[in-house]
């Protein structure tokens, strides 16, 4: 797993340290030797993780880590801390700095390589979901970034996994000051309940009696409802080597007893703004996709989805030897309703009609908005007679009812021409079936409209 670290140290020998170690399980390395640089190397998405020392001499490095995690274009990057410096006051000054981790000088090879393995899969799910979700820029939708940037990383979710009593009721109360927190103490009901819950968060205690805590995080990680959960360890001392166990399965961060409040506070609101940002990426990634594919002003598919889509439905009917129906919808006389009434009403008379249209057919029908006021609808697994019985019934459901437009306060008639026609030759070209029912379309026109006419194969 390759990934490009920046180590910022104003100490060459430092920085040739941690060169050499990250070097050698073949990391990119890159170096800075003062916050500044450090900053520009960031801007210019250089690096994937950055390991920061606190002193130097231009800017420290909590200025350093504040300034990354506040700016749109770098907050992603994950920072970790490598000092001297060892209180928890100096640690938690790092993690409300935004610090992804705070690692105290020496730092065993073991844990500082763990570490960065972590952070380097994190970042690059993020990568990717962040690469995916640009074109939702092109398209209109806001970008999380400057939400993410704004998030306090309170009023989250947390479930804590813990069966000590004593342990859960002091963490569930220290919690609570910022967090909705519901404790499970029964290991067993726990994958159940973090599936079910919607958390933000789940904080699960590795020292639970008669459980792997390992294994409950690893089963996490396998479910699809808890995989993108981020989950905050919590174990004994003694069990620090379980722990790095548990990063290399999938941990996001961990926590030795006894608990420092302010550290378990800062940890829990570093991981839920992470989960709410990456939860937004994946909303802008669905919304484009579904932008991508649908009729913005009736919601059907569009004619991009349609034409991808009937071909792999045109082969499946060929090869399983079913039939397969097609139908192209045109609303009669629409360009009079848009110059009598406007185009508001236009749009108003097409939002009803795709209403209508969906409670007409079955579940697995495509319907698509195929240009102006002209729709298609395929149907699967559908002989001729059948498609002109659902032809039919369409009609009627159109000319049945006048259509409100101008928000309910006038109502007009509206009918509908439907040209009908089947596929029904093995490895026919849709381009000819679509033909086939335009065709048949432009007869229901001349004879009259509001009409349904077939076009046999």
């Amino acid at each position: 797993m390759s990934a490009r670290i920046l180590v910022v140290d104003d100490v060459p020998a430092n920085v040739k340290l941690l060169e050499a170690r990250l070097s050698a399980e073949y990391f990119d390395v890159m170096t800075a030797s003062n916050g500044t640089e450090a900053l520009a190397l960031a801007s210019r998405a250089e690096c994937d993780i950055i390991l920061l020392d606190v002193m130097m001499p231009d800017m420290d490095g909590f200025e350093v880590c504040r300034r990354l995690k506040t700016d749109p274009a770098t907050h992603h990057i994950p920072v970790v801390m490598v000092t001297a410096l060892d209180s928890p006051a100096d640690r938690n000054r790092g993690l409300e700095a935004g610090a992804d981790d705070f690692l105290t000088k020496p730092v065993s090879d073991v844990v500082l390589i763990a570490r960065v393995r972590s952070l380097t899969r994190l970042k690059m799910m993020t990568d990717e979901l962040r690469m995916r979700a640009i074109t939702s820029l092109e398209i209109g939708m806001q970008a999380p970034e400057r939400s993410a940037v704004a998030d306090t990383g309170k009023g989250g979710r947390i479930l804590l996994v813990d069966d000590r009593q004593s342990s859960y009721e002091r963490l569930a109360s220290l919690l609570a000051a910022e967090h909705t927190v519901d404790v499970e103490p029964n290991p067993t009901e726990a994958l159940f309940h973090a599936a079910e819950g919607n958390y933000d968060l789940l904080i699960v205690s590795l020292d639970l009696n008669n459980f792997d805590g390992l294994r409950l995080c690893s089963q996490a990680r396998s479910l699809e409802r808890t995989r993108h959960v981020p989950i905050l360890a919590i174990a004994d001392p003694e069990n620090s080597t379980r722990l790095l166990r548990g990063l290399e399965i999938g941990v996001n961060d961990y926590l030795l007893r006894p608990i420092d409040k302010t550290e378990l506070l800062a940890r829990a609101r570093t991981q839920i703004r992470r989960r709410r940002y990456t939860d937004h990426l994946r909303d802008n990634v669905q919304n484009s996709i579904e932008m991508a594919i649908t009729d913005a002003l009736t919601g059907l598919h569009n004619r991009r989805y349609m034409e991808s889509h009937l071909a792999t439905l045109a082969e499946q009917a060929s090869t399983r030897g079913k039939p397969l129906a097609l139908m192209i919808l045109d609303i009669d006389y629409f360009k009079s309703i848009n110059d009598n009434y406007g185009h508001d009403a236009g749009d108003d008379v097409l939002r009803e009609f795709a209403v209508r249209v969906r409670k007409s057919i079955r579940g697995i029908d495509l319907a698509c908005r195929y240009g102006g006021e002209e729709f298609v609808i395929v149907m699967p697994e559908t002989d001729l007679h059948v498609a002109g019985m659902v032809a039919e019934r369409l009609r009627r459901s159109i000319a049945g009812e006048p259509f409100a437009i101008h928000k309910g306060t006038k109502r007009i008639e509206v009918t509908i021409s439907i040209g009908l026609t089947t596929l029904e030759q093995k490895g026919e070209a849709v381009a000819d079936v679509l033909k086939r029912a335009d065709t048949a379309l432009y007869r229901a026109k001349h004879d009259g409209r509001n009409r349904v006419v077939s076009h046999a194969a």
